[in-house]
């Protein structure tokens, strides 16, 4: 009886988003899945929200809470992790999609979900597994694709949680390092694209993917918005950079506090893109925008003093991975990778994955301290008890 109920609500759910949304967004009644799902067929939850749901409720998810945004191995409580990031991008874009009268269970889906394939030490974990796998003839490792394989085909041992094509193009277009004066969704997109375009990505990383949906757009835009004043503000509180350094013509336009340029950025995104198919910043504020962008680029993220154990990190990469690929070889059933990665999982992915590639998927999923103590546990001898004379 209260499955009945429970479905009848969802279904005028469903009805009050034709009634209530823009004619620009996804409504959740439109979504696709790889596979069907009787359950959710049958259900009393919208499918966008089912996707939120199984995003939070993931393994890659919980390990957001240990991961470096940009600054890593310094002990500062206020210093932005993963999944303050996440936090703050869902936040921004359901604002934004709310004002737009987008799906906002959709924007949330993407939102926690895009950065679930990021490495161990943000984008330095990223490019030193990227050289890595490109030398054991595995193609380039980009986040963005991972996240797509984590989530459909790593977790749950192997089974996926069958998102919806919206929310997994979602996070494969996410691209917030890209700047974008405006975005229009590249509608029409099937699984079989999403695939084609997944392997684009890896062979020419600077290829501008556009998602399918305005409710993926506004999470590319919010990813942007969240991270720019958010790291000027890490930064000053480490003493990197000083607020005066932040370009004059920026702070005229943008402001010079965290708060001040998210309220601009926001602001000044809604009203250019309010009932049209597309987002866009006016002139001035994108502009600003990207200036802020490149200042970050050279005052913050490649600044000496921030890359100081950089070469350690690569080091560790390095033997870590080499360390892996010669326990899988040697088949030794004691190593982490087959208790702590492979024990349980599925036939499918252990029959269809290179040696290589199921050490860049355990790497990869690693938080920063994980990594740290797998280095101190297979790089580092330990003490031998003393011998009796």
């Amino acid at each position: 009886m209260y499955s009945r109920q429970l479905l009848d609500v969802r279904r005028a759910l469903d009805q009050a988003e034709e009634e209530r949304l823009s004619r620009w967004a996804c409504l959740s009644r439109d979504a696709v899945r790889k596979q069907q799902d009787p359950d959710i067929d049958q259900g009393h939850r919208q499918n966008f929200s089912i996707d939120s749901d199984r995003i939070l409720h993931s393994l890659a998810y919980s390990r957001y809470i240990d991961k470096t945004q940009v600054f890593y191995l310094i002990k500062n409580d206020h210093i932005t992790h993963r999944v303050l990031h996440v936090q703050l991008v869902s936040k921004i874009g359901r604002t934004v999609g709310r004002l737009l009268r987008l799906n906002e269970d959709l924007i949330e889906a993407i939102a926690l979900g895009h950065d679930i394939g990021h490495t161990p030490f943000g984008h330095d974990g990223e490019k030193f597994l990227s050289h890595l796998c490109e030398s054991h003839q595995i193609g380039r490792f980009l986040h963005n694709i991972q996240g797509v394989r984590f989530l459909q085909e790593i977790e749950r041992k192997g089974k996926g949680w069958n998102l919806t094509l919206q929310v997994l193009d979602g996070i494969l277009c996410h691209d917030g390092e890209i700047h974008s004066q405006f975005l229009e969704p590249k509608h029409e997109k099937t699984f079989e694209l999403l695939s084609g375009e997944m392997n684009q990505k890896a062979r020419d990383p600077s290829i501008d993917l556009r998602p399918m949906t305005l409710e993926g757009c506004v999470v590319r835009m919010a990813d942007a918005i969240s991270y720019v004043g958010r790291d000027i503000e890490d930064a000053i509180r480490l003493g990197l950079i000083h607020r005066e350094d932040i370009p004059e013509d920026c702070r005229q336009v943008l402001g010079d506090t965290n708060g001040t340029i998210v309220y601009t950025l926001v602001e000044d995104l809604i009203a250019n893109s309010l009932g049209k198919p597309r987002l866009s910043f006016s002139s001035d504020v994108g502009t600003a925008l990207k200036r802020l962008k490149r200042f970050n680029e050279e005052a913050i993220y490649t600044n000496s003093r921030v890359k100081s154990q950089t070469e350690k990190i690569q080091l560790m990469f390095e033997l870590l991975f080499r360390k892996y690929l010669q326990d899988l070889e040697s088949h030794k059933a004691t190593s982490d990778i087959f208790r702590g990665f492979l024990e349980g999982m599925s036939q499918q992915y252990l029959e269809h994955t290179a040696p290589a590639a199921i050490v860049r998927d355990f790497i990869a999923g690693m938080t920063d301290d994980y990594f740290l103590g797998q280095c101190r546990k297979e790089l580092i001898p330990e003490m031998e008890p003393s011998f009796s004379r």
